[in-house]
C-alpha cells in the first residue's frame, strides 16, 4: 500500500475489507494482448489505487499497456453485496479479474421451413455482446434480484461442472421471472446471460444467447407446431455439443404452453396443442442434462404459467414494478448519464 492510500485509509475507519470483488476488463476490439498479461497490468492498477468507493469504473489510465489495449476496467457488483457505498481495501480482497472483448456482429436469425415459408424461430448472440454491454448495471431492482440470481446460477453451473450428483442435491437450471408487463424481466435475462458469459470466462471461451420465438414456435398451422419445437431445439443441442460454450436459452412469454393447453381443454386442436406442450417440456428435460447450457424464461401473466413447467423452475422470481426507493435510483442513473455527456 502506497502512503498515500495508507493515509486514506486511516481517514476512513470503515473500510471494508475481505470481500470477494469481481473486476471486468473491456479489453479493446483491436487488441491481441493475452489475458494473462492484461491481467498483470490491471492488478498492478489496483495495486496503485487500492482504496474504492464502492463500484468504480477506470477508462484513462498512466500505463502505456492498459492504454493500448484496453477500454475500461471496472470494479463491479460490489454494491450487490453492501447496503451502502462503503470505502473497499482492494488490497485486502479477493480479486477476480475478468477479461474479454465485445462482440459486434449482433444478432444472427434462426430459421425454420413451414409450409415453404422461412420462419424466424430464434434469435441468436455471441456473447459478451455489443448490444448488452452496460444493461446489468443499467437494470434497478428491490430486494437483491439481481444478486440472487447471479449467485443462483453461477453456483448451479459449478454443480454441473462439478458433477455433483443431481440425485442427491436437485437442480434444473430453469430460472422463472414472472410479472406485470414492462418491468424489465426480458432485459434482466439478456443482462444476465452477459454477466455470466464474462464472469465465466475462464471456464467456458465463449457463451451464446439463443431467444426463441415463441410466436412462431405456435403457428398459424397448428399441427406442424410440435415438430418446429423439436427441430428447434435439434439446433439448440447442436450449439450446446460444444463444451466451451456456455449457452443461455431465453424462452420470453412461456405462458404460451398453457395457452396450448387451454385450447386442448376448450375441445380445439387437442391432441396437437398437447403435442406442443409436451415436445416444448420434454426437449427442456433433455437439454439442461447438458453441464454448460442455462434455461432463461419470463411469463407476463403469473396465474396461468402451466404447472408442469413450474415444477422445473429452480427459481421463481416475481418482478414487479419499482419501489418508489427503486424509482429514485433509476431518477439519478438518468441525471448522472445526462450530466455525463453534458446535457444537464
Amino acid at each position: 500500500m502506497d502512503e498515500a492510500a495508507g493515509d486514506l485509509k486511516q481517514a476512513l475507519p470503515n473500510v471494508v475489507d475481505s470481500l470477494q470483488v469481481h473486476v471486468e476488463v473491456h479489453q479493446k476490439s483491436n487488441s491481441t494482448a493475452k489475458t494473462e498479461d492484461v491481467t498483470v497490468h490491471v492488478m498492478q492498477l489496483l495495486n496503485r489505487h487500492n482504496v474504492v468507493f464502492g463500484d468504480y469504473t477506470w477508462t484513462e489510465f498512466d500505463d502505456s499497456f492498459l492504454v493500448k489495449n484496453v477500454n475500461s476496467v471496472a470494479v463491479v457488483d460490489t454494491e450487490l453485496k453492501l447496503k451502502d457505498r462503503k470505502p473497499i481495501d482492494l488490497g485486502k480482497c479477493n480479486i477476480y479479474v475478468h477479461v474479454f472483448q465485445l462482440n459486434e456482429e449482433g444478432p444472427s436469425a434462426e430459421n425454420l421451413e413451414e409450409e415453404n415459408e422461412d420462419l424466424v424461430a430464434a434469435n441468436h448472440w455471441l456473447l459478451p455482446a455489443a448490444d448488452f454491454h452496460k444493461l446489468w448495471e443499467s437494470l434497478i431492482f428491490d430486494s437483491g434480484i439481481k444478486s440472487n440470481l447471479l449467485d443462483y446460477v453461477t453456483t448451479t453451473l459449478l454443480f454441473s461442472d462439478k458433477s455433483v450428483d443431481s440425485n442427491l442435491i436437485a437442480w434444473n437450471r430453469v430460472v422463472l421471472l414472472h410479472g406485470p408487463p414492462g418491468t424489465g424481466k426480458t432485459s434482466l435475462c439478456k443482462a444476465l446471460a452477459q454477466k455470466l458469459s464474462i464472469r465465466l470466462s475462464s471456464r467456458y471461451r465463449y457463451g451464446q444467447l439463443i431467444e426463441i420465438n415463441s410466436h412462431s414456435l405456435f403457428s398459424k398451422w397448428f399441427s406442424e407446431s410440435g415438430k418446429l419445437v423439436t427441430k428447434m431445439f435439434q439446433k439448440i443441442h447442436e450449439v450446446i455439443d460444444d463444451s466451451d460454450a456456455l449457452v443461455f436459452v431465453l424462452i420470453d412469454e412461456v405462458e404460451s404452453l398453457t395457452a396450448a393447453r387451454s385450447a386442448s381443454r376448450a375441445g380445439t386442436e387437442p391432441s396437437d396443442a398437447i403435442r406442443v406442450v409436451n415436445a416444448v417440456l420434454t426437449q427442456i428435460d433433455q437439454i439442461k442434462r447438458y453441464p454448460n447450457v442455462v434455461i432463461l424464461t419470463t411469463s407476463n401473466i403469473t396465474e396461468k404459467i402451466d404447472m408442469a413447467f413450474v415444477d422445473r423452475a429452480d427459481i421463481k422470481q416475481y418482478i414487479g414494478p419499482p419501489s418508489p426507493a427503486a424509482i429514485f435510483n433509476i431518477y439519478i442513473s438518468c441525471i448522472e448519464e445526462l450530466m455525463k455527456v453534458m446535457l444537464l
